[in-house]
């Protein structure tokens, strides 16, 4: 073969790109090629090092740099283009010593500790030295670089994948055509993906997966430089004579033939991955496997669409759509989306749209909201690129997701029905048919039919949802306010329809949403976890939409409750808008004339209505505009006042009325009190009116109603309701008035409940006490913010307060051991309770509670504190125990308080008051021994693990006896070490030792702590069984069987599905002794339940 020879640095072939021309199946009269398993073994003895290597073994110079080639592509400080440059160079002084560093390169990346060696290389076929390969892994283990966590295992993942791509790009003109080292590579990576070993098996596929990428793109460049030649060619065969150059010609023949004989090499190659190991490998047991084989094979049908595009190609992707795990459905989803994005591709992908439709629909549905939210977007490329693919049944089925409560399946879903019914197929026809009938907007019509479907969807209590779904995709639509009122306030002009009642009301709601959304930028409740933290972007918009929003309803909602005065529902929604005002415009727009229209329509609709719905919301609406921030307060205050006034008349007048008629009263003299009562109790409630004494003629009416029982209940009703907000108004003045009374009058009593509480149980009394420090600090976070200044007055006093607390436990720590362990417990699980929105960098907004906790760091004991601080690291990460910065203070003081205390970590347990009997015992007695004493601390300590008590209330239940013997061991040494100390202890032997007590926290942290020592002593102990055990030892944890196939399909289907695979390339390869080995190695590593369901692709040909 002739080869075309570049420089190495050449990457990429000149001229435009294409798609280029289908494959062609490799000529028949072609010269056979060796196999990759002749290429398999080495012919040639031992060369000589290599690349710092001696007999195959790894090896590093004196300073300890990385020699070998997994360790260069794990550490990434070289590039790329240099690592695989230096091994080129190294290929072409000695290819059998460089071939050997490339494969050991494979089975480092694996996680084998083993390396192969020149003789075995030599001697051995490739099933024979994978075998001993996996012998060397460690059983101990299931772990290998591609499942690692950690940030460098993730880089060292996309470092691997870039090095074969590389390397493939390098060797493209030369190299790989050599009928050597690309037969050696497919061979070793055929017989790896086929082992019973997980790692072998994931690591191979996704270097075999990449390699057939990087084949695919030189394929696709051969194919360009094909068409450039033949065009060249015919361009010279086409000239007269004269002109015509022959030799060119003949060079033209030439080099058209080269190509073509180079394109029939990369055919059989991609032909081999592609039947060795890609069709069996998207079938296997492991998720993350066939993944990377769905997530290539689109690289593929994308890159070079003329070969791969096809239905012999993308029926795997459509197989693969029922596979039982999201993360392989997700990648066959992304996937097509990357084909269905090219319209011009529509046409070869109009056969698997039939066939895959449903499916793809029914997947909108999904368990995993991830691959739902995929599914919509794939419908919605589909509508793009054809709307008569999707039947309005179709469509429907993906309509109402947009009322989900999980956001992102809803703004999918939103975005699809804006493609479908929202968006403007000819914007500069429809804005010239809006002008010729007189409207300032043409999105007239479009938000006609937005009512309609929120009406047709029967769903109108979540009009909210439908607006914040529609947000991202429609804004444009949804924030056209002018065009709302326009259909509001406007009669319809020739050729429209006027709305109807029903379609009034819809529209109001859905405006005040949209007024919502923009004024305060965050989901409604039930979408999202809470509100986010806005960007500087987004922040802006916000407030431009504030101020526009503000500046149009200043104006045009006077005339809306004009208009709508007398409908309850519409008044009831249209109050809601005055509250997402910039009020300041008032005042700043000078538009204080349309400021008082609106407070007289608020006095006609207060008049019109006795609604609870609407009197709230006009007593909320006078609420927020007559907030003393704002420069329009007084103004709004002389109208709110007066309307009180008149309707406070109208009351005790009516009421006079009433009580004077008695038995007589008619039905106008009892609506009268009813209707001003109702009036003045609703806006009781949002407003001090103790001014006006309605609590006298409420206590009349009720006194009346009392005496003589002929009071109707309604106005017994709204009396008790008004009489009740009076009571609560007169209370805050009360409260506000004399703050500091109450501690002089009751402090006496709270102590004494404190401690009643505290010999009733401790640890309740504990929890309450920490509850309590919560509270106030989470009272203290909204009042200022997540950004506490620890040093304020606030903060300050809550540390005073839990610094009296720690007091109230006493000096004898052994009683509330327990209690004070648990108050820990809660407080660090309160400080690590929610993370921080911005990320792990930044520190969780409870944080600075720990400085609050730390002040009961003294009550625990030595031993407890270890306990306590274990607890603690549980939930910190690297990064949180290295930052040293301001707001990172209470961690480090709280850590600090905990790990303080002197250099011995025993402690006597008896520690306690100087005048406690225990300590008046010792003092008779004298000075045990230190040797005594030391067993003396260690049996109580031991004791108090294992002793029964509920960290809740002394319960009925009895907790399961412990059975480790361990700890049976310690509880017998530990009761005759309590006798015989048993005078020294008083009562808090009795205590340690109450059978009714189930095990406590701390207990509980002990007994982790031994059952992880236990648990590592065993495994320390246990010893390697032989091979077999060893590779048994790595297989993937999985309870479903591993010789099954993973199509859910039977044998007859099976071969059906294996009949459909001779339609793809043939490999034009006579078949080796290692792939007649590979056969007797394991069975493929199917599982008959990794694809679900829908089977019926199976029994029948699919296209």
């Amino acid at each position: 073969m002739v080869q075309t020879e570049l420089p190495l640095e050449e990457t990429e072939v000149k001229g435009k790109r294409k798609r280029g021309r289908p494959g062609r199946p490799p000529s028949a009269a072609k010269k056979p090629r060796k196999s990759p398993g002749d290429k398999g073994r080495l012919e040639a003895g031992a060369r000589g090092a290599s690349r710092g290597r001696a007999n195959g073994h790894p090896q590093q110079n004196g300073e300890g740099d990385p020699v070998t080639l997994f360790e260069v592509v794990k550490l990434g400080k070289s590039a790329m283009q240099s690592v695989v440059d230096d091994w080129i160079e190294s290929y072409k002084q000695d290819r059998d010593i460089a071939l050997l560093d490339l494969i050991n390169f494979f089975i480092q990346c694996s996680g084998c500790r083993g390396t192969v060696r020149i003789e075995m290389f030599r001697n051995m076929q490739n099933a024979e030295i994978i075998r001993k390969m996996t012998e060397e892994f460690d059983e101990d283990s299931g772990d290998y670089p591609l499942t690692m966590p950690g940030p460098q295992w993730k880089k060292f993942r996309s470092n691997f994948c870039e090095f074969i791509g590389v390397l493939i790009r390098q060797c493209q003109y030369s190299i790989i055509y050599d009928e050597y080292m690309m037969d050696t590579v497919i061979s070793l990576l055929t017989g790896l993906s086929d082992s019973q070993v997980r790692a072998f098996r994931h690591t191979s596929t996704l270097a075999a997966m990449k390699l057939m990428t990087a084949l695919v793109n030189v394929a696709l460049n051969l194919s360009i430089h094909q068409d450039n030649t033949q065009r060249q060619y015919e361009a010279e065969r086409n000239k007269m004579i004269g002109k015509r150059a022959n030799e060119r010609l003949e060079l033209l023949l030439q080099k058209r033939k080269e190509l073509q004989e180079n394109q029939d090499e990369i055919e059989n190659m991609m032909n081999s991955i592609f039947k060795g190991i890609f069709v069996h490998r998207y079938r296997d047991a492991i998720a993350e496997i066939r993944a990377v084989c769905i997530e290539e094979i689109g690289v593929w049908m994308k890159m070079y669409s003329d070969a791969f595009l096809n239905d012999s190609y993308l029926k795997y992707v459509g197989w693969t759509l029922h596979d039982r795990q999201g993360e392989v459905r997700l990648k066959c989803l992304k996937a097509l989306q990357s084909l269905y994005t090219n319209r011009e591709l529509f046409p070869k992908l109009e056969l698997f749209t039939n066939r895959f439709k449903d499916r793809i629909v029914s997947m909108t549905l999904d368990k995993e909201y991830d691959v739902a939210v995929e599914a919509i977007r794939l419908v919605t490329l589909i509508l793009h690129g054809s709307e008569e693919a999707l039947s309005n049944e179709d469509c429907e089925n993906v309509y109402h997701l947009v009322y989900s409560a999980h956001r992102p399946v809803a703004v999918a879903a939103g975005e699809f029905l804006h493609k479908k019914l929202f968006s403007r197929h000819d914007p500069q026809a429809e804005e010239a048919l809006a002008k010729r009938r007189g409207r300032n907007s043409p999105n007239g019509n479009l938000i006609r039919m937005l009512v309609l479907f929120f009406l047709e969807s029967e769903l109108h209590e979540h009009a909210a949802y439908l607006v914040d779904s529609l947000w991202e995709s429609s804004q444009e639509l949804l924030k056209d306010w002018e065009c709302m009122t326009e259909l509001l306030l406007e009669e319809p002009v020739q050729g429209e329809e006027a709305m109807s009642d029903r379609q009034e009301s819809a529209l109001i709601e859905l405006m005040v949403c949209t007024i919502r959304q923009a004024a305060e930028a965050h989901p409604p409740v039930g979408r999202g976890t809470g509100k986010r933290v806005l960007t500087a972007k987004e922040r802006k918009t916000q407030i431009d939409d504030r101020n526009k929003l503000t500046e149009h309803f200043i104006i045009a909602l006077p005339m809306l409750l004009s208009k709508y005065s007398a409908d309850a529902e519409k008044v009831a929604n249209l109050l809601q808008i005055p509250q997402y005002f910039d009020l300041e415009i008032y005042s700043t727009g000078r538009m204080e004339k349309h400021l008082d229209a609106l407070l007289k329509q608020i006095k006609f609709v207060v008049e019109k209505h006795v609604e609870s719905d609407v009197l709230e919301a006009c007593s909320k609406t006078y609420s927020i505009l007559c907030s003393e921030e704002y420069t329009i307060q007084n103004r709004v205050d002389i109208a709110h006042s007066q309307l009180i006034d008149e309707f406070v008349d109208r009351f005790n007048h009516s009421v006079e009325d009433l009580l004077q008629e008695g038995e007589e009263a008619d039905d106008d003299d009892i609506y009268n009190v009813l209707s001003t009562l109702k009036r003045l109790t609703s806006f009781h409630n949002a407003h001090d009116l103790t001014k006006w004494d309605l609590f006298s003629n409420c206590y009349r009416l009720l006194r009346t109603g009392i005496e003589h029982g002929a009071m109707p209940e309604q106005i017994v009703v709204q009396a008790l309701q008004c009489s009740h907000y009076s009571i609560l108004w007169q209370l805050v003045k009360i409260t506000e008035g004399s703050p500091s009374k109450y501690y002089n009058d009751y402090g006496d009593i709270i102590k004494e409940t404190l401690s009643k509480t505290r010999q009733i149980d401790k640890i309740q009394c504990a929890k309450t006490l920490i509850l309590s420090l919560q509270q106030l600090f989470n009272e203290l976070v909204q009042e200022q913010g997540p950004n506490l200044d620890r040093t304020s007055a606030h903060v300050s006093g809550i540390k005073e307060l839990a610094r009296r607390f720690a007091l109230t436990f006493g000096l004898d720590q052994i009683k509330t051991r327990e209690a004070v362990a648990t108050l820990h417990k809660d407080g660090i699980e309160f400080a690590f309770k929610y993370q921080n929105q911005k990320g792990q960098d930044y520190p969780p907004p409870n944080l600075a509670f720990l400085e609050v906790l730390s002040e009961f760091s003294s009550k625990l004991l030595r031993q407890d504190k270890k306990t306590v601080h274990s607890y603690l690291e549980k939930f910190l990460t690297e990064q949180m125990m290295e930052r040293r910065e301001d707001v990172w203070l209470p961690l480090i003081s709280y850590r600090n308080s905990l790990v303080t205390g002197g250099e011995d970590d025993r402690m006597s347990v008896n520690s306690g008051s100087s005048s406690s009997k225990a300590s008046s015992v010792r003092n008779k007695k004298g000075r045990p021994p230190l040797h005594k004493k030391r067993v003396e601390d260690e049996s109580l300590e031991g004791s108090w693990l294992n002793r029964n008590e509920n960290i809740h209330t002394p319960g009925t239940l009895q907790a399961p006896q412990l059975t480790s013997t361990v700890l049976r061991e310690n509880t017998r040494q530990m009761g005759e070490q309590i006798q015989e100390h048993e005078s020294e202890q008083g009562s808090e032997q009795d205590f340690l030792h109450n059978p009714q007590m189930q095990i406590s926290w701390l207990g509980q942290q002990k007994l982790e702590d031994l059952n992880r020592k236990d648990r590592t002593g065993m495994n320390y102990m246990k010893g390697r069984t032989g091979v077999r055990h060893a590779v048994r030892g790595l297989m993937e944890d999985d309870a479903e069987p591993i010789f099954e196939d993973v199509m859910m399909s039977s044998r007859g289907q099976l071969e059906d599905m294996n009949e459909e695979f001779e339609d793809t390339m043939v490999i034009d390869l006579p078949p080796s002794r290692n792939r007649r080995e590979r056969a007797e190695l394991r069975p493929d590593f199917f599982d008959s339940a990794a694809i679900i369901e829908d089977d019926s692709g199976f029994g029948m040909p699919m296209f």
